[in-house]
């Protein structure tokens, strides 16, 4: 982010004392936007388009969770409610247009175009076991007792256990495709690369955001075992499988 995208908002302006508090933080320390952060959003990227380029060049979505990606489309969609009256730079306007797209685009290709190819017997995991826990604990810890703000909360737990379906899926299969195993790489690299920028933040910018790092921590720590199978069978030519 430039000086001059620092000056295009003030923190006044913002309804949501979190969001304040991020304005506070970047025109009081006029620091550019940290390397890890920068290099977690392009391999929070690279994993959607590789997932969407997977689909549409097979024309097939088998192996991929649909329940997984319609959390992650409740994710973005509660997050980013805020989309078109807080702005904070064009660069987070416009990943935030293109998380939302995605999101859609995924959910409409597994569940409509490519729906016959869709391998529900095996995507089986109970998705509200997730939503209505997060739900829960969005309401009784947050920033701030707000509509807004508890989406948001509700936006980051969720995220963290998103993949959840995805890994029960792939651990019934007892396989998962190399292109879709690149996904999930991605994914939880950006995960990995978001807790080094918040170490940055804290040390350099003085910004904390408890909820936020210890979701991601959660997250991070749910790719763990992926990690390691990537590395010793995915990058060795070999095809991934989780214990059953």
């Amino acid at each position: 982010m430039t000086l001059e995208n620092i000056s295009l908002f003030k923190p006044w302006l913002f309804k949501n004392q979190r969001l304040k508090n991020t304005a506070k933080c970047i025109l009081n320390t006029k620091i550019r936007m940290n390397i890890f952060r920068l290099a977690g959003d392009l391999s929070h990227l690279a994993a959607i388009i590789v997932l969407l380029l997977k689909i549409w060049k097979t024309r097939s979505c088998a192996g991929i969770s649909g329940k997984s990606q319609i959390l992650f489309a409740l994710v973005f969609t509660t997050r980013y409610l805020d989309l078109f009256t807080n702005f904070i730079s064009p660069y987070n306007t416009v990943m935030k247009m293109i998380y939302l797209g995605c999101a859609y685009a995924t959910v409409y290709l597994i569940y409509m175009k490519f729906k016959a190819t869709y391998d529900g017997n095996h995507d089986t995991f109970r998705a509200e076991f997730l939503v209505v826990p997060v739900g829960g604990l969005a309401f009784l810890v947050n920033h701030e007792f707000s509509p807004l703000e508890i989406l948001w909360t509700f936006s980051i737990y969720l995220e963290s256990v998103a993949i959840l379906p995805q890994l029960f899926m792939i651990s019934k299969t007892g396989e998962a495709e190399t292109i879709t195993t690149h996904y999930l790489f991605a994914l939880g690299m950006y995960r990995a690369l978001y807790l080094i920028n918040w170490i940055w933040r804290y040390y350099f910018e003085n910004f904390f955001d408890l909820i936020a790092i210890v979701a991601g921590c959660v997250q991070t720590i749910l790719y763990c075992d992926f990690f390691y199978l990537y590395i010793t069978k995915v990058l060795q030519g070999k095809k991934l499988s989780l214990p059953a």
